[in-house]
């Protein structure tokens, strides 16, 4: 580089030396891509975080306002899997309605931002259908966490009141 800059002096006196290397410009180039991609992360992680805190409490909420029902089936003889399928039924039928509405607006948002590179990949059904998958496995083990906890409770205490 000294031996570079020396012969610059001598052809280009005026004009400062500057020098880079290709790769090192390259690298220059996908930082912004690679920060943009941790930004995307973490904020992915925290809405995650939040929809299962929401899908926790509704939960939550569906349980304490069947509690009495449980009950009553369990009395009855229903065993703990039934419960669980009870309770989980409605939400994961609302997970998969979820799912469904939300592809179309995730592909072309992805396609559109896929579209700005040079070399392009095509996002295929498997991304979106193992999304909803995990969606609905973590909605099922919420519901289940909860609808577990209902149907091993004592039904005389819950149904002394009445």
């Amino acid at each position: 580089m000294a031996l570079l800059e020396k012969q610059w002096g001598l052809v280009a006196p005026e004009t400062p030396f500057f020098h880079s290397f290709l790769d090192d410009d390259i690298a220059n180039q996908y930082q912004a891509e690679e920060r943009w991609s941790q930004i995307i992360g973490y904020a992915s992680a925290l809405t995650i975080l939040i929809a299962c805190l929401g899908l926790f409490g509704l939960a939550t909420l569906a349980v304490t306002n069947r509690i009495k029902e449980i009950a009553i089936r369990k009395v009855l003889g229903a065993s703990v899997p039934d419960m669980v399928q009870l309770v989980s039924i409605d939400f994961i039928k609302l997970v998969a309605i979820a799912a469904v509405f939300a592809w179309p607006m995730a592909y072309f948002g992805i396609s559109r931002w896929l579209a700005a590179f040079t070399y392009r990949i095509d996002i295929g059904p498997w991304t979106f259908l193992l999304a909803a998958l995990s969606s609905i496995l973590i909605a099922l083990a919420t519901l289940s966490y909860h609808a577990i906890r209902a149907a091993l409770a004592n039904p005389v205490q819950t149904l002394r009141y009445e």
